[in-house]
């Protein structure tokens, strides 16, 4: 039988982290002192090692250094010339500062954010999507409150649990974050709006925990739009009210300018408020507040429904990545494990974006992580996975030659 169609020299992991710069990483790593008494453990090492582990979904060191040992032959195709040990990578957790990794997803984002842009998420939207910028946040448990502080208590044990809060900010038709921060879990989330950050003519779409009537002022008088959901008990003075109606004599949309109140701070804004039909649901009014008083009430409505793109990011993450089990213990360690999982979507991602097979994330996570380690090529295999399959039927349903 002929070899398969897709042998290649170097397996999976390599080619996936070819977009990864060596000499670059190395240099990042040396610049925040991370290569300091470092024998053969380098930064480069530690996050290959790391993104191995996030990517098959390992639980444990234990795991990962039995993994690594069972793949020793295979991992100088790679670039990892010794297996490290649990000690080793524990340690390297704890004290090589998660500012390196960080940097490397900064550097690996900004080197390929181009080839995220996908038109797919256009939907026929407008040019606002590409003035898009979604911000939420989400919140990983952990089981110590020591580290982070949690909010609320465990229903069952009446014990407060810590937890990081992920804030993060992404590009409408990109789809993972540009701009990542992370906090306890107990801060509240309008710390992550900093109206110096964005640009006139961006759109921020945000939901209703970022409500702050200065920080919304400072972005109208920078030409930032902002949509987001109305708070039920917002007190405000109604400026103006109008109501557009369907042919058949139904609310479509109702429009208020409102102005806010709040010491000193004088905000004008404009309320859209919609009904929100959902299959098997009852339908519900929805409330939003802009400080853009020209777009189509329709447009407003699109944007917010928008903000739901990073409410799929966080999903996706959680989903196909281990945020349930840590490597260490120490705040330095879960946020490497934090920001090595970021690098390992944005590095999936860019593969999903050049594929011409259209896979799901999860299913492109899932494949990638069973094959791995195979020498397979990443391109001809993942578009035509099912190609082997076919030639060895085809061979099999051919004649057997006659006997002589």
């Amino acid at each position: 039988m002929s070899k398969s169609t897709h042998f290649f020299g170097q397996p999976v992991y390599g080619q996936l982290i070819k977009r990864l710069n060596k000499e670059k990483i190395l240099q990042i790593s040396r610049s925040l002192g991370g290569e300091r008494y470092v024998k053969s453990f380098d930064g480069f090492t530690h996050l290959l090692t790391m993104l191995y582990a996030v990517i098959m979904r390992f639980d444990s060191l234990r795991e990962i250094e039995i993994s690594m040992i069972a793949e020793v032959r295979k991992l100088h195709h790679i670039g990892i010339e010794t297996v490290p040990k649990r000690s080793t990578l524990s340690d390297a957790n704890s004290r090589r500062s998660e500012k390196f990794f960080e940097e490397v997803y900064r550097n690996l984002y900004e080197m390929n954010k181009n080839k995220l842009t996908s038109d797919s998420r256009c939907n026929g939207s407008g040019n606002w999507l590409k003035h898009l910028r979604i911000i939420d946040s989400t919140t990983i448990s952990l089981f110590s409150n020591l580290i982070f502080k949690g909010v609320g208590r465990h229903p069952k044990t009446g014990k407060k649990k810590g937890g990081i809060k992920v804030h993060a900010i992404i590009h409408g038709n990109e789809g993972v974050p540009c701009d990542v921060q992370f906090t306890s879990a107990a801060t509240n989330d309008s710390f992550m709006l900093v109206p110096s950050k964005f640009l006139e003519s961006e759109i921020i779409a945000m939901d209703r925990a970022y409500i702050n009537y200065e920080k919304f002022e400072e972005l109208t008088k920078r030409g930032v739009v902002y949509v987001t959901k109305m708070k039920k008990n917002l007190k405000y003075e109604l400026l103006s009210d109008l109501m557009e109606m369907t042919p058949d004599g139904k609310m479509k949309y109702r429009l208020q300018v409102v102005e806010f109140h709040k010491g000193d701070i004088k905000h004008i804004a404009r309320i859209v408020t919609y009904v929100d039909i959902k299959k098997g649901k009852q339908p519900k009014l929805i409330s939003l507040l802009t400080n853009d008083f020209d777009m189509r009430p329709d447009t407003i409505e699109d944007i917010y429904r928008r903000r739901w793109q990073i409410e799929s990011l966080f999903k996706q993450i959680k989903q196909n990545f281990p945020l349930k089990y840590f490597y260490g213990e120490s705040a330095n360690a879960i946020k490497i494990q934090i920001w090595v999982t970021l690098i390992a979507n944005l590095l999936l991602s860019l593969l999903q974006s050049e594929l011409e097979r259209r896979w799901s994330f999860s299913g492109l996570a899932t494949m990638v992580r069973i094959v791995l380690m195979y020498y397979l090529n990443i391109q001809t295999f993942f578009n035509k996975p099912d190609e082997d399959l076919r030639l060895i039927l085809m061979e099999a349903s051919e004649s057997p030659p006659d006997e002589v």
